[in-house]
């Protein structure tokens, strides 16, 4: 079972969490997430627990249990499905879906590409360039 663990002291290492949940049965792995820039935890993280019945005694024992001056927020985890979270980021196919209306047949006109808000003149229109040369033939040429 995976668990959530949040009001972390930000000076908490995995090895002092996995500790902490090892007096109520076996632990299969130990994550803190860190922030890339600071390298400093983000003061949450998950345990995963192979035995439910451990786990619920765990999570039953250590929510609420005081570490430095935090008490620990401590409940069962939920995956997330691929489609939730707060970013479109890094799915680079729902945004091009989003931006790329179908056209009608010879309609020209902006369209845009990706998440980078730049605009590609569609060329359907006459010339490589999409626009028109401006009138007729030039005076004093044939």
């Amino acid at each position: 079972m995976d668990i959530y663990v949040g009001s972390l002291p930000f000076k908490m290492k995995e090895a002092e969490l996995k500790l902490l949940f090892e007096h109520y049965g076996q632990v299969s792995s130990v994550t803190i997430i860190i922030d890339k820039i600071t390298r400093q935890n983000k003061g949450f993280g998950f345990v995963v627990m192979p035995n439910e019945e451990e786990a619920n005694k765990a999570i039953e024992h250590l929510d609420n249990f005081g570490v430095g001056e935090r008490k620990l927020i401590v409940n069962k985890s939920e995956r997330k499905d691929e489609g939730e979270g707060r970013s479109t980021r890094g799915n680079h196919s729902q945004q091009t879906d989003r931006f790329q209306k179908s056209k009608k047949e010879g309609e020209r006109g902006f369209k845009f590409f990706g998440n980078t808000g730049k605009k590609k003149w569609d060329e359907k229109g006459p010339g490589k360039s999409g626009f028109k040369k401006p009138g007729g033939p030039r005076k004093g040429r044939d």
